[in-house]
């Protein structure tokens, strides 16, 4: 019987791929010196010239690949050029274009101001990686070919850091576009991968730039040197993330640190040596109550290799039957003489190969070698994610099962994501010297596994952790299904996980520390605010009404200003800059997320010289009749034109006006506050009568700011009429910088209880058919447009009609309620920080297509409905608990339990699930526990949407 561990790393494929070959019965590999002392090329820490070229294709050779102010030896310049070659012959594999020289005219850029991903490394590796990132952000994802194409300088103020510029390098686009670019002034690097080692080549100079800069590095030679020892991994695996690792007896030279002490772990016995000389008796008595011991289990072979970072990759082992006691613990004697400090000598169970079903052979098949090769990621909140599933190739071995397959995918994911979450609880404890830099994390990691049986069965075991090759397995397989048909929308590459953390990262460093003035604190449903701008280390100084408002104490500076009063925002605006400029404020932006102080915010931008929308425009969405009468106006440009999405309206500010308006709009119609928010005071008329009676009962009961604060009745209490269209509701959050549109996410909104318009539930994401969803984007996109908003993040509020998309109103900032939540829990995007960059002046680092991972269902409460549940089994602090617990997602949106008549939502209680179906049946039977759903709110009602 063939070892499993034998199989060769060029057998992996992606998805999470899986290598199958039938085991050979007489397979070994000698350990002879030139398998120990094989180099590894120059990202490995080789040395010397290149291997002869032999790519097949041709492309331009005649190209630039010198880097004006740097100069490069003889052997460096050859490497580069075999670079440029390689990843020729990568791009021509997957039908991708050759790359373009254009560097005879530098690109200028915006040094400092845009996101620079810069990878440096071998393109076989990385070029699923480059070329997501070229879908993701394009023009921002650089691959660089040489060290001198790079420089470090150190950081002002910043001492023993520095900054990381690009002088020349590939930049990738969609498409699989490439250029070769020269850049005057150099790009700063906002995101550092590179391909690292500790010899003498290209590795060894990848390491030192990699090393303490200040912008954000996805690896480090410090780090990869702990993750690539296969002895400390595989006791960090069994005793911190629960994952199976083949049982292994070690005898380390000077073990480091982290392997000294500490628990046992379950399968691992660490013996640890003083010398390498005169260890036989100790060696075979280790060696032979190890092949005794329970612990091997079903196991009939060992296999006996090196582990160290000098090791790393290395297929050197030798494989032994499990009786034979002395050719075990000769081969290990053999092999402590070449230990250096913190090297170690495995002898581990070669995992029993699983009997699978396999196609075209008669039950129960032949004995199958299963190699799976899974890329697992670091996500937002560092939580690790699996970035490929198994289904296509976990067919190819007969798990054609859809329970099976979903079976062993639930546990490759399990563990993969185990593994990663273990490295990353490693990393948190060490210091920033023991990382390798400040900034130096582990965003991205391999896991290979074998599929072996343990207690009848499939289970995945962990054979070692790694970057590149699984990467560099996932991304040929991909290219060359790139190169046979293009990826659908609901695929994914392996890579996309890792881009978005890229993109992530680099917005953090863009913004940290950077001064910005806020307008407005807000309530209880903006508490995220202040931990989300410690966190991402915005120094803030706020502009506020209330003198004693909690936020008072975390902010830079505390300007109290009564902002409530809106018809006087012009004279405000001049009083604030003039404020601003006495106390000496730095500001690189200014915004607000609150419906009362936007267009303030947009005057003071302008007296400031700010970057903004024009306050114009502001006012235009903040005046509910006046956006849809001016979008009723627009016949293009843009096209098509917005009025298409307008709603006919009347102004409301005296009975006259609604005497009118009644022969003007179609009945039923919609009556609402100009300046409304939270659907406070909007209603279904029926008929004139139903008109008058609601217009008489909000200017009675609504007539300033001190009635119902934060619904803006500071800009007075006028209203409108329009007519009520039919059709689903749906939310639309952009994200705009120049005119132009960067993200977009939509949500379903669940029936109302008429004829009151507040929400009662949403799902996200959407659940229309793509080109539904699409004609709601572009329809938000048009009328946020038509207004003239071109920068910023805004919620469009529409009704999908049998006409298409209708306009509802824009509210001119980020969505309220649970929006932001649940954007940044499903798609890793946090519209804060969008907005924040916006406002000063950057272009916020998004990714071009997000995708959501999962599906949120929620409900609002609601005091009025709910006012013993609320009290009781739904009380404040159950909730919180569920909550912490991963049970639901809550979102409080008031502090205080009181009913009227004119309430908004008290909370938004949701439930995640792989899909709506699955949400929605657990918020379901929550609510049913909770007594949230009962005959007076009927939940189910409610969900019938999202079917």
């Amino acid at each position: 019987m063939g070892p499993l561990l034998a199989l060769p790393q060029t057998h992996h494929f992606c998805p999470s791929q899986l290598s199958l070959d039938p085991l050979g019965p007489d397979w070994d590999c000698p350990l002879g010196s030139k398998d120990l002392e094989e180099e590894e090329g120059p990202w490995g820490g080789g040395s010397g010239l290149p291997p002869p070229g032999c790519f097949p294709g041709s492309w331009r050779q005649d190209v630039g690949l010198d880097c004006k102010g740097s100069l490069e030896g003889a052997e460096a310049r050859a490497w580069t050029v075999y670079g440029y070659s390689l990843l020729q012959s990568c791009l021509q594999q997957a039908g991708l274009p050759e790359t373009q020289d254009r560097s005879q005219v530098p690109r200028t850029g915006c040094p400092g101001a845009e996101v620079t991903l810069c990878i440096l490394g071998s393109p076989s590796t990385f070029l699923s990686v480059l070329l997501e990132g070229g879908v993701q952000s394009p023009g921002n994802m650089l691959l660089c070919l040489s060290p001198a194409w790079l420089t470090k300088v150190p950081a002002p103020g910043q001492p023993g850091e520095a900054v990381l510029l690009v002088s020349k390098a590939v930049s990738f686009h969609p498409g699989g576009l490439t250029f070769l670019d020269d850049f005057v002034p150099p790009r700063r690097a906002t995101y550092f991968l590179a391909g690292l080692g500790l010899g003498p080549g290209r590795g060894r100079e990848a390491a030192e730039l990699a090393r303490d800069l200040t912008c954000p590095t996805g690896a480090s030679a410090e780090l990869a040197r702990l993750l690539e020892d296969r002895l400390l991994t595989r006791r960090l695996l069994a005793q911190q993330g629960g994952v199976a690792v083949p049982a292994t007896l070690a005898f380390t030279y000077k073990p480091p640190a982290l392997l000294r002490g500490g628990e046992a772990s379950p399968g691992l016995r660490l013996v640890e040596l003083s010398g390498k000389e005169d260890q036989e008796t100790l060696v075979k008595e280790e060696v032979g109550a190890f092949l005794h011991s329970d612990a091997l289990g079903d196991a009939l072979q060992v296999a006996v290799k090196l582990s160290g970072w000098r090791w790393r990759g290395r297929q050197a082992l030798r494989v032994h039957p499990r009786g034979e006691l002395g050719a075990v613990a000769d081969t290990v004697l053999a092999l402590l003489e070449k230990l250096e400090e913190e090297e170690s000598v495995l002898v581990e169970a070669v995992c029993p190969p699983a009997r699978l079903p396999f196609p075209g052979s008669p039950p129960p098949g032949p004995e199958l070698a299963v190699r799976i090769c899974a890329v697992v990621c670091r996500t937002q909140g560092d939580r690790p994610l699996l970035s490929k599933t198994l289904e296509v190739a976990l067919a190819r071995c007969g798990l054609g099962e859809p329970g099976q397959v979903a079976v062993v995918r639930q546990r490759v994911k399990a563990a993969a994501e185990a593994a990663l979450a273990a490295v990353l609880a490693l990393e948190a404890g060490l210091s920033a010297e023991q990382r390798g830099g400040r900034r130096a994390r582990t965003d991205f990691l391999g896991v290979d596994f074998a599929l072996t049986v343990q207690g009848r069965t499939l289970t995945p075991v962990a054979l070692e952790l790694n970057s590149g090759p699984c990467l560099e397995a996932c991304g040929a397989l991909e290219g060359l299904w790139a190169a046979q048909r293009p990826r659908s929308a609901a695929e994914e590459a392996a890579a996309a996980p890792l881009v978005e953390t890229m993109l992530r990262r680099s917005a953090h460093y863009l913004m940290e520390g950077k001064q910005l003035l806020l307008i407005g604190a807000g309530g209880v449903s903006k508490k995220f605010v202040w931990e989300a701008a410690r966190h991402y280390g915005l120094k803030l100084h706020l502009v506020e009404s209330d003198p004693n408002h909690f936020a008072s104490q975390l902010v830079q500076t505390f300007i109290h200003f009564d902002v409530t009063e809106h018809r006087r925002d012009e004279e405000n605006a001049r009083l604030l800059a003039e404020l601003v400029r006495a106390r000496g404020l730095q500001l690189d932006g200014c915004f607000s997320y609150w419906d009362d102080c936007l267009v303030l915010t947009a005057l003071l931008c302008q007296e400031l010289g700010l970057p903004c929308s024009p306050p114009a425009a502001m006012r235009l969405a903040k005046q509910k009749s006046c956006t849809q009468l001016h979008l009723l106006r627009c016949h293009g440009p843009p096209w098509p034109a917005p009025s298409l999405h307008a709603v006919p309206c009347c102004p409301l500010e005296s009975e006259a006006d609604v005497e009118k308006a009644v022969h003007q709009v179609p009945l039923p119609g919609v009556m609402k506050l100009e300046f409304g928010a939270g659907a406070v005071g909007v209603r279904l008329v029926e008929d004139a009568p139903q008109c008058r009676e609601h217009f008489s009962r909000i200017a009675r009961d609504l007539q300033g700011e001190a009635d119902h604060p934060g619904i803006g009745l500071g800009w007075g209490n006028a209203m409108l009429l329009m007519e009520f269209v039919e059709g689903t509701e749906h939310d639309v959050d952009l994200v705009l910088f120049g005119g132009r549109l960067l993200a977009a996410f939509v949500s379903d909104n669940g029936p109302t209880r008429l004829p009151g318009f507040t929400e009662t539930a949403a799902c996200m994401p959407t659940g229309l058919a793509p080109e539904q969803e699409a004609q709601l984007v572009q329809a938000a996109f048009r009328c946020c447009l038509g207004c003239g908003l071109l920068d910023g993040v805004f919620n469009v509020e529409l009704k999908l009609t049998g006409a298409g998309p209708k306009l509802i109103e824009i509210n001119p900032r980020m969505g309220g309620f649970y929006l932001r939540d649940w954007i940044l829990e499903l798609y890793g995007v946090d519209l804060l920080l969008a907005a924040a960059m916006v406002a000063c002046g950057l272009r916020p680092a998004l990714p071009t297509h997000p995708r959501a991972r999962g599906h949120l269902v929620g409900v609002m409460c609601l005091v009025s409905q709910h006012p013993q549940v609320l009290s009781s089994t739904a009380s404040r602090e159950t909730l919180q608990a569920l909550h912490d617990q991963g049970l639901l997602r809550l979102n409080l949106l008031e502090d205080i339990l009181v009913p009227g008549e004119y309430e908004e939502p008290y909370c938004s209680v949701a439930c995640a699930g792989e899909s709506p179906a699955e949400a929605r049946l657990r918020l379901l039977g929550l609510c049913q526990g909770l007594g949230i759903d009962g005959p007076h709110y009927p939940v189910a009602h409610f969900l019938s949407h999202f079917k």
